[in-house]
């Protein structure tokens, strides 16, 4: 007599597996864009929306903005230049650029100018209206430089005994004339967690 359940015991267990994780469901949720989710203790959404509002509260007080409306009798012109990740995360610097650019333009203070990437296309584009498919070419020449650029870094310091991890960000932005090098504006935004990660006791 041939004994088969080590064979087919195997088999059956595969089945099981497979039989729970089809049961498995992903549930999704819509929260609010503002609310504050931290699961992996990584610099995320938040972090950003901080580094926005403390930038835009500062940049659009400091003096530099006053003083070069009085000297130059208009509005200045700034560029987003980029933000250096210091850090050993992977982290989207745009977001918390763009909410800077959009703030400059909400305020009526400040105009902004396309990014260099955006300028190389758009100059692409008005090589291509001269060559006379266009009935109405955008004029060439006429692209208005920036009198100051924004840029900066994220730095990150991490220490951990144990299960315990505490993370320290820092974010500086800068607003640098173009003519003079001069730093009109710096911005900081300290920003520290604590992670505690339980031990998985079987």
């Amino acid at each position: 007599m041939r004994i088969l359940w080590n064979w087919t015991l195997p088999a059956v267990g595969l089945a099981v597996v497979l039989a729970v994780g089809a049961c498995a469901e992903k549930r999704v949720e819509r929260v609010e864009a503002g609310k504050q989710i931290d699961l992996s203790g990584k610099w995320n959404d938040v972090d950003s929306q901080t580094v926005a509002r403390d930038a835009i509260n500062e940049a659009l007080t400091w003096p530099w903005l006053e003083e070069f409306s009085k000297a130059k009798g208009r509005k200045p012109v700034a560029m987003a230049f980029g933000v250096k990740n210091r850090t050993a995360e992977l982290i989207n610097t745009q977001t918390f650029m763009k909410e800077l650019e959009r703030a400059f333009l909400r305020s009526g203070k400040v105009g902004v100018v396309a990014e260099r990437d955006q300028r190389a296309e758009l100059r692409e584009e008005r090589a291509d209206q001269q060559g006379g498919f266009t009935g109405n070419p955008s004029k060439i020449g006429k692209e208005v430089g920036a009198d100051f650029v924004i840029t900066g870094n994220i730095n990150s310091i991490q220490d951990r005994l144990d299960n315990v991890e505490v993370v320290f960000y820092q974010a500086n932005l800068e607003l640098i004339n173009v003519e003079t090098n001069e730093k009109a504006w710096v911005g900081e935004t300290k920003i520290k967690k604590q992670i505690d990660r339980a031990k998985t006791r079987f």
